[in-house]
Protein backbone atom coordinates (compact mmCIF):
# COMPACT_ATOMS: atom_id res chain seq x y z
CA UNK A 1 0.00 0.00 0.00
CA UNK A 2 1.40 3.00 -0.60
CA UNK A 3 0.85 6.21 1.42
CA UNK A 4 1.57 9.84 1.25
CA UNK A 5 0.79 13.41 2.66
CA UNK A 6 -0.72 15.33 0.52
CA UNK A 7 0.38 18.78 1.18
CA UNK A 8 4.49 16.95 2.04
CA UNK A 9 4.43 18.44 5.42
CA UNK A 10 6.48 16.47 8.46
CA UNK A 11 6.34 16.37 11.84
CA UNK A 12 8.57 15.40 14.38
CA UNK A 13 8.68 11.78 15.92
CA UNK A 14 7.04 10.86 19.02
CA UNK A 15 7.82 7.95 21.42
CA UNK A 16 6.27 6.28 23.98
CA UNK A 17 8.10 3.71 26.51
CA UNK A 18 6.05 1.55 28.60
CA UNK A 19 8.14 0.86 31.61
CA UNK A 20 10.89 -0.43 28.85
CA UNK A 21 8.07 -3.23 27.93
CA UNK A 22 7.14 -2.36 25.19
CA UNK A 23 7.45 1.22 22.91
CA UNK A 24 5.46 3.32 20.42
CA UNK A 25 6.84 5.74 18.11
CA UNK A 26 4.37 8.09 15.90
CA UNK A 27 5.66 9.23 12.73
CA UNK A 28 4.06 11.86 10.83
CA UNK A 29 1.62 12.49 13.74
CA UNK A 30 0.42 16.10 13.98
CA UNK A 31 -0.15 17.82 17.41
CA UNK A 32 -3.86 16.26 17.24
CA UNK A 33 -2.52 13.19 16.53
CA UNK A 34 -0.24 13.03 19.54
CA UNK A 35 -2.99 14.56 22.18
CA UNK A 36 -4.95 11.45 20.33
CA UNK A 37 -2.80 8.28 21.31
CA UNK A 38 -1.54 10.38 24.31
CA UNK A 39 -5.61 10.00 25.62
CA UNK A 40 -5.10 6.57 24.92
CA UNK A 41 -1.68 5.28 26.80
CA UNK A 42 -1.44 8.38 29.54
CA UNK A 43 1.80 10.42 29.54
CA UNK A 44 4.62 8.15 28.72
CA UNK A 45 6.06 9.88 26.41
CA UNK A 46 9.71 8.96 26.66
CA UNK A 47 12.55 8.74 23.76
CA UNK A 48 13.02 5.41 22.93
CA UNK A 49 16.93 3.84 22.61
CA UNK A 50 15.99 1.25 20.67
CA UNK A 51 13.30 -0.16 17.38
CA UNK A 52 9.76 0.68 18.19
CA UNK A 53 7.58 -2.79 19.05
CA UNK A 54 4.54 -0.60 17.13
CA UNK A 55 4.99 1.66 15.12
CA UNK A 56 1.78 4.12 13.98
CA UNK A 57 2.69 6.32 10.47
CA UNK A 58 -0.01 8.75 9.84
CA UNK A 59 -1.26 10.17 6.60
CA UNK A 60 -3.76 12.17 5.02
CA UNK A 61 -4.66 9.77 3.00
CA UNK A 62 -4.48 6.30 2.37
CA UNK A 63 -3.39 5.27 -1.40
CA UNK A 64 -5.13 2.12 -1.90
CA UNK A 65 -3.64 -0.07 -4.71
CA UNK A 66 -6.96 -2.08 -5.82
CA UNK A 67 -10.55 -1.97 -5.00
CA UNK A 68 -11.70 -2.30 -1.18
CA UNK A 69 -13.91 -5.92 -0.43
CA UNK A 70 -15.98 -5.10 2.81
CA UNK A 71 -16.44 -7.25 5.36
CA UNK A 72 -19.78 -6.24 7.15
CA UNK A 73 -21.02 -2.54 7.14
CA UNK A 74 -18.68 -0.35 7.55
CA UNK A 75 -16.65 -2.19 10.29
CA UNK A 76 -13.58 -3.71 7.88
CA UNK A 77 -12.23 -4.31 4.59
CA UNK A 78 -9.21 -5.54 2.60
CA UNK A 79 -7.20 -5.14 -0.76
CA UNK A 80 -4.99 -7.45 -2.72
CA UNK A 81 -2.21 -6.68 0.08
CA UNK A 82 -3.71 -4.84 3.15
CA UNK A 83 -6.57 -5.20 6.24
CA UNK A 84 -8.12 -1.86 6.82
CA UNK A 85 -10.02 -1.46 10.05
CA UNK A 86 -13.69 1.04 9.42
CA UNK A 87 -14.11 2.06 12.67
CA UNK A 88 -12.73 3.80 15.58
CA UNK A 89 -14.04 5.39 19.18
CA UNK A 90 -17.74 5.07 19.38
CA UNK A 91 -18.26 3.87 16.51
CA UNK A 92 -16.68 6.86 14.10
CA UNK A 93 -15.76 6.07 10.77
CA UNK A 94 -12.30 5.40 10.16
CA UNK A 95 -9.56 4.23 7.96
CA UNK A 96 -6.70 2.41 9.13
CA UNK A 97 -4.29 -0.22 7.75
CA UNK A 98 -3.35 -2.82 10.87
CA UNK A 99 -1.00 -5.92 9.52
CA UNK A 100 -2.40 -8.50 12.06
CA UNK A 101 0.62 -10.67 10.97
CA UNK A 102 3.37 -8.73 12.42
CA UNK A 103 1.49 -7.83 15.41
CA UNK A 104 4.20 -8.56 18.48
CA UNK A 105 7.16 -8.63 16.02
CA UNK A 106 7.70 -5.16 14.46
CA UNK A 107 3.95 -3.63 13.91
CA UNK A 108 3.21 -0.64 11.76
CA UNK A 109 -0.24 0.72 11.69
CA UNK A 110 -0.91 3.32 9.03
CA UNK A 111 -3.52 6.28 10.17
CA UNK A 112 -5.32 9.03 8.53
CA UNK A 113 -5.08 12.19 10.44
CA UNK A 114 -7.23 13.44 12.88
CA UNK A 115 -8.64 9.88 14.08
CA UNK A 116 -10.80 9.85 17.15
CA UNK A 117 -9.06 6.50 18.46
CA UNK A 118 -6.25 4.30 17.02
CA UNK A 119 -8.19 1.41 17.07
CA UNK A 120 -7.29 -1.52 19.30
CA UNK A 121 -4.08 -0.04 20.22
CA UNK A 122 -4.48 -1.43 23.83
CA UNK A 123 -4.94 -4.80 22.62
CA UNK A 124 -2.04 -4.99 20.24
CA UNK A 125 0.45 -3.36 23.43
CA UNK A 126 -0.89 -5.80 24.95
CA UNK A 127 -0.20 -8.52 22.99
CA UNK A 128 3.34 -7.26 22.42
CA UNK A 129 4.05 -7.20 25.53
CA UNK A 130 2.35 -10.85 26.32
CA UNK A 131 4.98 -11.95 23.30
CA UNK A 132 8.03 -10.77 25.25
CA UNK A 133 7.16 -12.76 28.24
CA UNK A 134 5.66 -10.20 30.46
CA UNK A 135 1.49 -10.62 31.46
CA UNK A 136 -0.91 -7.79 30.90
CA UNK A 137 -3.66 -8.23 33.70
CA UNK A 138 -7.11 -6.59 33.79
CA UNK A 139 -6.35 -5.16 37.06
CA UNK A 140 -5.78 -2.12 39.42
CA UNK A 141 -3.10 -1.85 41.72
CA UNK A 142 -1.82 0.45 44.25
CA UNK A 143 0.71 0.75 46.67
CA UNK A 144 -0.51 0.65 50.33
CA UNK A 145 1.56 0.75 53.70
CA UNK A 146 4.13 -0.11 52.26
CA UNK A 147 2.93 -3.47 50.15
CA UNK A 148 2.07 -3.68 46.57
CA UNK A 149 -1.60 -4.88 45.95
CA UNK A 150 -3.17 -6.08 42.80
CA UNK A 151 -6.74 -6.04 42.36
CA UNK A 152 -8.35 -8.49 39.33
CA UNK A 153 -11.12 -10.23 38.43
CA UNK A 154 -14.28 -10.07 35.64
CA UNK A 155 -15.53 -7.13 34.16
CA UNK A 156 -17.41 -4.90 36.43
CA UNK A 157 -16.01 -6.79 39.77
CA UNK A 158 -15.00 -3.78 41.76
CA UNK A 159 -11.44 -3.38 40.59
CA UNK A 160 -11.65 0.24 40.74
CA UNK A 161 -14.12 0.96 43.71
CA UNK A 162 -10.83 -1.06 45.58
CA UNK A 163 -8.42 1.28 44.76
CA UNK A 164 -10.40 4.28 44.74
CA UNK A 165 -11.41 2.95 48.63
CA UNK A 166 -7.76 2.48 49.55
CA UNK A 167 -6.32 5.88 47.63
CA UNK A 168 -9.10 7.76 49.64
CA UNK A 169 -6.44 6.23 52.53
CA UNK A 170 -3.34 7.10 51.39
CA UNK A 171 -2.92 4.92 49.11
CA UNK A 172 -0.67 5.50 45.94
CA UNK A 173 -1.69 4.39 42.43
CA UNK A 174 -0.12 2.24 40.22
CA UNK A 175 -2.68 1.30 37.33
CA UNK A 176 -6.13 1.20 36.85
CA UNK A 177 -7.62 -0.70 33.98
CA UNK A 178 -4.28 -2.47 32.76
CA UNK A 179 -1.41 -3.57 35.05
CA UNK A 180 1.54 -5.35 33.67
CA UNK A 181 3.53 -8.19 35.80
CA UNK A 182 7.52 -8.91 34.94
CA UNK A 183 8.05 -12.42 33.74
CA UNK A 184 9.31 -12.86 36.91
CA UNK A 185 6.22 -11.64 39.31
CA UNK A 186 8.29 -9.83 40.82
CA UNK A 187 7.20 -6.32 39.73
CA UNK A 188 3.73 -4.54 38.48
CA UNK A 189 4.04 -1.58 36.14
CA UNK A 190 0.78 0.57 35.29
CA UNK A 191 -0.03 3.42 32.99
CA UNK A 192 -1.72 6.28 33.41
CA UNK A 193 -4.55 5.95 31.28
CA UNK A 194 -7.78 8.13 32.23
CA UNK A 195 -10.29 6.31 35.16
CA UNK A 196 -13.80 5.87 34.51
CA UNK A 197 -15.48 7.05 37.42
CA UNK A 198 -19.34 6.61 37.70
CA UNK A 199 -21.91 9.45 39.18
CA UNK A 200 -22.17 7.04 41.93
CA UNK A 201 -19.00 6.96 42.50
CA UNK A 202 -18.68 10.30 42.99
CA UNK A 203 -21.65 10.24 45.01
CA UNK A 204 -20.21 7.88 47.70
CA UNK A 205 -16.71 9.85 47.31
CA UNK A 206 -18.01 13.10 47.45
CA UNK A 207 -14.11 14.72 47.39
CA UNK A 208 -13.70 13.70 43.91
CA UNK A 209 -16.26 15.91 42.80
CA UNK A 210 -13.64 18.79 42.54
CA UNK A 211 -11.38 16.49 40.28
CA UNK A 212 -14.78 16.82 37.54
CA UNK A 213 -15.00 19.66 35.34
CA UNK A 214 -17.97 22.38 35.40
CA UNK A 215 -19.21 21.07 31.92
CA UNK A 216 -19.03 17.20 33.19
CA UNK A 217 -20.50 18.33 36.61
CA UNK A 218 -23.47 19.93 34.43
CA UNK A 219 -24.07 16.63 32.29
CA UNK A 220 -24.11 13.90 35.01
CA UNK A 221 -26.44 15.98 37.53
CA UNK A 222 -28.77 16.42 34.01
CA UNK A 223 -28.37 12.93 33.17
CA UNK A 224 -29.19 11.78 36.62
CA UNK A 225 -31.99 13.67 36.96
CA UNK A 226 -33.50 12.56 33.37
CA UNK A 227 -32.77 9.18 34.41
CA UNK A 228 -34.53 9.05 37.87
CA UNK A 229 -37.19 10.68 35.97
CA UNK A 230 -37.47 8.39 33.51
CA UNK A 231 -37.18 4.98 35.93
CA UNK A 232 -40.34 7.45 38.15
CA UNK A 233 -42.19 6.84 34.75
CA UNK A 234 -41.92 3.38 34.09
CA UNK A 235 -42.44 2.76 37.91
CA UNK A 236 -45.68 4.15 37.66
CA UNK A 237 -47.48 2.26 35.65
CA UNK A 238 -49.00 4.67 33.92
CA UNK A 239 -49.10 4.08 30.40
CA UNK A 240 -47.86 0.82 30.52
CA UNK A 241 -47.28 -0.98 26.97
CA UNK A 242 -48.06 2.25 24.96
CA UNK A 243 -45.48 3.11 22.47
CA UNK A 244 -44.15 6.61 24.92
CA UNK A 245 -43.11 4.28 27.95
CA UNK A 246 -41.93 1.68 25.20
CA UNK A 247 -38.92 4.19 24.02
CA UNK A 248 -38.57 5.36 27.58
CA UNK A 249 -37.65 1.18 28.51
CA UNK A 250 -35.49 1.50 25.54
CA UNK A 251 -33.55 4.57 26.22
CA UNK A 252 -32.81 4.33 29.98
CA UNK A 253 -30.01 2.20 29.75
CA UNK A 254 -28.80 4.12 27.35
CA UNK A 255 -28.55 7.20 29.37
CA UNK A 256 -27.15 5.19 32.36
CA UNK A 257 -23.96 4.23 30.47
CA UNK A 258 -23.19 7.85 29.79
CA UNK A 259 -23.40 8.57 33.29
CA UNK A 260 -19.54 8.57 33.95
CA UNK A 261 -16.36 10.77 33.55
CA UNK A 262 -13.19 9.82 32.56
CA UNK A 263 -10.07 11.69 34.42
CA UNK A 264 -6.65 11.48 34.40
CA UNK A 265 -5.14 9.81 37.97
CA UNK A 266 -2.97 12.27 38.35
CA UNK A 267 -5.85 15.16 38.48
CA UNK A 268 -7.61 13.00 40.25
CA UNK A 269 -5.19 12.09 43.03
CA UNK A 270 -2.54 14.62 42.73
CA UNK A 271 0.55 13.80 41.51
CA UNK A 272 1.74 12.96 44.87
CA UNK A 273 -0.76 9.81 44.95
CA UNK A 274 0.19 8.54 41.52
CA UNK A 275 4.06 8.39 42.11
CA UNK A 276 6.30 6.27 39.70
CA UNK A 277 3.73 3.98 38.50
CA UNK A 278 5.72 0.35 39.66
CA UNK A 279 5.43 -2.02 43.23
CA UNK A 280 5.66 -5.22 43.94
CA UNK A 281 2.63 -7.79 43.98
CA UNK A 282 2.74 -8.21 47.27
CA UNK A 283 -0.70 -9.09 47.62
CA UNK A 284 -3.35 -10.63 45.12
CA UNK A 285 -7.36 -9.38 45.98
CA UNK A 286 -9.82 -11.42 43.68
CA UNK A 287 -12.77 -9.17 43.70
CA UNK A 288 -16.40 -9.95 42.38
CA UNK A 289 -20.23 -8.98 43.54
CA UNK A 290 -22.49 -11.51 44.49
CA UNK A 291 -26.18 -10.90 45.29
CA UNK A 292 -25.86 -10.49 49.51
CA UNK A 293 -25.68 -7.17 51.03
CA UNK A 294 -22.54 -7.99 53.36
CA UNK A 295 -19.32 -7.82 52.12
CA UNK A 296 -17.02 -11.40 52.38
CA UNK A 297 -12.92 -11.40 52.58
CA UNK A 298 -11.10 -14.68 52.94
CA UNK A 299 -8.08 -16.25 51.41
CA UNK A 300 -7.92 -17.97 48.09
CA UNK A 301 -5.62 -20.32 46.13
CA UNK A 302 -3.70 -18.05 44.04
CA UNK A 303 -3.41 -20.93 41.47
CA UNK A 304 -7.27 -20.37 41.25
CA UNK A 305 -7.09 -17.15 40.69
CA UNK A 306 -4.42 -17.76 37.73
CA UNK A 307 -7.15 -20.30 36.34
CA UNK A 308 -9.87 -17.91 36.31
CA UNK A 309 -8.37 -15.24 34.95
CA UNK A 310 -7.23 -16.52 31.73
CA UNK A 311 -10.63 -16.49 30.78
CA UNK A 312 -11.31 -12.89 32.06
CA UNK A 313 -8.51 -11.99 29.58
CA UNK A 314 -9.99 -14.09 26.43
CA UNK A 315 -12.82 -12.45 27.22
CA UNK A 316 -11.30 -8.61 27.26
CA UNK A 317 -9.55 -9.85 24.49
CA UNK A 318 -13.25 -10.77 22.20
CA UNK A 319 -13.25 -7.13 20.47
CA UNK A 320 -9.75 -7.58 18.87
CA UNK A 321 -10.62 -10.73 18.01
CA UNK A 322 -13.47 -10.08 15.84
CA UNK A 323 -11.62 -8.35 13.67
CA UNK A 324 -8.36 -11.03 13.62
CA UNK A 325 -11.23 -13.34 12.40
CA UNK A 326 -12.05 -11.05 9.47
CA UNK A 327 -8.22 -10.76 8.64
CA UNK A 328 -8.29 -14.28 8.72
CA UNK A 329 -10.65 -14.32 6.22
CA UNK A 330 -9.56 -12.25 4.18
CA UNK A 331 -5.97 -13.33 4.09
CA UNK A 332 -6.50 -17.43 5.22
CA UNK A 333 -2.26 -18.30 4.81
CA UNK A 334 -1.53 -14.82 6.63
CA UNK A 335 -1.51 -15.91 10.20
CA UNK A 336 0.37 -14.78 13.81
CA UNK A 337 1.60 -17.36 16.26
CA UNK A 338 1.51 -15.15 18.61
CA UNK A 339 -2.48 -14.46 18.53
CA UNK A 340 -2.86 -18.49 17.84
CA UNK A 341 -1.55 -19.10 21.02
CA UNK A 342 -2.34 -16.23 23.50
CA UNK A 343 -4.59 -17.67 25.73
CA UNK A 344 -2.06 -20.90 26.21
CA UNK A 345 0.94 -18.09 27.04
CA UNK A 346 -1.49 -16.53 29.21
CA UNK A 347 -2.02 -19.74 31.14
CA UNK A 348 1.28 -20.42 31.78
CA UNK A 349 2.29 -17.07 32.73
CA UNK A 350 -0.26 -16.61 35.00
CA UNK A 351 0.44 -19.44 36.66
CA UNK A 352 4.35 -18.40 37.13
CA UNK A 353 3.64 -14.99 38.30
CA UNK A 354 0.79 -15.72 41.10
CA UNK A 355 2.56 -18.42 42.17
CA UNK A 356 3.01 -18.60 45.92
CA UNK A 357 1.63 -14.53 45.82
CA UNK A 358 -0.44 -14.06 49.17
CA UNK A 359 -4.19 -13.51 47.84
CA UNK A 360 -7.70 -13.09 48.87
CA UNK A 361 -11.32 -13.12 47.32
CA UNK A 362 -13.24 -10.13 48.22
CA UNK A 363 -17.56 -10.96 47.30
CA UNK A 364 -19.80 -7.55 47.78
CA UNK A 365 -22.61 -6.18 46.04
CA UNK A 366 -22.75 -3.92 43.54
CA UNK A 367 -23.10 -1.04 43.64
CA UNK A 368 -21.00 -1.13 46.88
CA UNK A 369 -20.32 1.10 49.57
CA UNK A 370 -17.13 2.54 48.64
CA UNK A 371 -15.44 3.18 52.15
CA UNK A 372 -17.18 -0.41 53.59
CA UNK A 373 -14.75 -2.11 50.80
CA UNK A 374 -11.68 -0.48 52.75
CA UNK A 375 -13.12 -1.30 55.90
CA UNK A 376 -13.62 -5.24 54.98
CA UNK A 377 -10.16 -5.45 53.51
CA UNK A 378 -7.61 -3.54 55.46
CA UNK A 379 -7.81 -6.36 57.95
CA UNK A 380 -6.55 -8.45 56.11
CA UNK A 381 -3.55 -6.47 54.96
Amino acid sequence: MTIHTSNGSTYPTVDYDLHGLAGVRLINATTRDVATVTRQLGPIQAPLNREADVVIRFVDKLQLPSRLRYLGVNEAAFTDDAFLVLRSKHKSRARVQIPFQDIGRGCEIVCEHNIAAVPMLIAILNLTVLGKGALPMHASAFNYEGKGILATGWAKGGKTETLLSFMAKGGTYVGDEWVYLSADGQRMYGIPEPIRLWEWHLQEMPQYWESVGRSDRARLRSLDLLVRSMDRTVDSGIGRGTAPVKLIQRMTPILRRQLSVQIPPSKLFGQEGVGPMMSNPDTILFVASHETAEITVQAADPGEIARRMVFSLQDERLDFMAYYLKFRFAFPEAGNELIDNAEAIQRDILGKVLAGKQAFSVFHPYPVSIPALYEAIKPVL
